[in-house]
């Protein structure tokens, strides 16, 4: 299984820079200094220190036991990313890229932000390091992710709403482009998911792959062998490659995406770009997108405003061209099921993205046997949704 895109940040067809010219020396710039700290030691121990005393790592492994005796198959395990220090794992990739951008040389930072964490990550990583911060959010998002929005505010972020196009992620990646692109010399994109020109697709893995390495050592402490089945949800797709990465050599693992098909992948209210995409250009990749027969980018859809968006990783879309991951679309009603389930077996009300691999179990648990283990990566807490579900749910809940 191939490990890195080549010298042009291609995985397969896909990947790439597609940008405009303004932006090629600092894409360089960018592509060197990762380079350099990849091997740099001082670096990797300053990283390391935050991502331990800070962030809370290594996150835990939590057998789920009682959840496991609702399907009565496999052993269920969870990678708690939600008990990091601000509620997910989008602070992995935010320190490595705060760091990297002092190490530029860079007094201020913009990103993106659907659900608010990568927001609140960013915002975060900003006090602490020292820099300002700019999120950008579409008006949409920051309607239903209030609490996430008020954090940032908090923590000194300027938030600014963004009402073009479809009003979220994708919007806000637009913006938050053309802030870049005006403010290259004093500014880091922070980009929160393995999408975007290279060299980000690789470093936002490479940040994120804590959590795999983390979880094959887990496992292997608690049960002696390793997993059979890895499950994790996928917009962007950040928190499953880093869970998949350290497992992708080990072919007798089934590996597993789930991605938002929303009100159904037959609608046209879904952001299922794996299953119902086809391969197209957008903010500097080439990857599966969600387009029309013109070639124009569709509005995507999901409850979940992290995995609302139209387009996914290169590497994801490499590794399904490949069959090494397979992709499964999950209604927003299903995920609304996989929330209940957790909250009420266990006691752990988990984020509306890692609910869709929830909402998944029911489909894959009767396939497994007694012995068989599972682990699935809770991306994150869902505090920051509890508006959204009370309004589907509804309030007597």
């Amino acid at each position: 299984m191939k490990k890195n895109p080549d010298s042009k940040g291609h995985f397969g067809p896909y990947g790439g820079r597609y940008i405009p010219e303004t932006l090629s020396r600092a894409a360089e710039e960018l592509t060197r200094a990762y380079q350099e700290i990849k091997k740099d030691k001082k670096f990797q121990e300053e990283l390391r220190y935050y991502l331990d005393t800070y962030a809370g790592r290594p996150s835990k492994l939590y057998e789920a036991k009682n959840l496991s005796a609702y399907f009565g198959r496999g052993r269920i395990f969870f990678k708690r990313e939600d008990l990091c220090h601000t509620g997910s794992h989008k602070l992995n990739n935010a320190l490595g890229q705060g760091l990297l951008a002092k190490r530029l040389g860079k007094t201020r930072i913009v990103a993106e932000t659907g659900a608010g964490q990568h927001g609140v990550a960013s915002a975060t990583v900003a006090c602490v390091l020292g820099l300002k911060c700019v999120v950008y959010m579409g008006v949409v998002d920051i309607a239903r992710q209030a609490l996430n929005v008020y954090k940032m505010k908090l923590l000194g972020a300027e938030v600014r709403p963004v009402h073009s196009g479809s009003k979220t992620l994708k919007d806000a990646t637009n913006e938050a482009i053309r802030d870049w692109v005006t403010n290259v010399e004093d500014t880091h994109y922070l980009i929160g998911s393995v999408v975007g020109m290279h060299p980000y697709p690789m470093m936002v893995r490479e940040f994120q792959s804590v959590i795999g390495r983390e979880t094959r050592q887990q496992i292997l402490k608690v049960v002696g062998r390793l997993p059979n089945y890895l499950l994790a949800c996928v917009g962007g797709g950040s928190n499953a490659i880093g869970f998949f990465y350290a497992f992708l050599k080990d072919r007798n693992i089934r590996i597993i995406g789930v991605e938002a098909a929303g009100a159904g992948i037959q609608s046209s209210h879904h952001a299922a770009s794996l299953t119902k995409g086809k391969p197209g250009i957008l903010h500097g990749m080439k990857s599966y997108l969600l387009q029309d027969k013109d070639g124009q980018v569709q509005i995507a859809h999901s409850i979940s405003a992290g995995l609302d968006y139209p387009s996914v990783g290169p590497e994801h879309s490499y590794l399904k061209d490949s069959g090494r991951v397979s992709y499964y679309p999950v209604t927003d009603r299903d995920a609304l099921c996989g929330f209940e389930l957790l909250t009420k077996l266990e006691g752990i009300m988990p984020a509306l993205e890692p609910s869709h691999a929830l909402g998944y179990l029911p489909k894959l648990m009767p396939k497994t046997k007694k012995n068989d283990i599972v682990i699935v990566c809770l991306s994150g807490r869902g505090d920051k949704d509890i508006d959204t579900v009370k309004q589907y749910l509804g309030a007597e809940k």
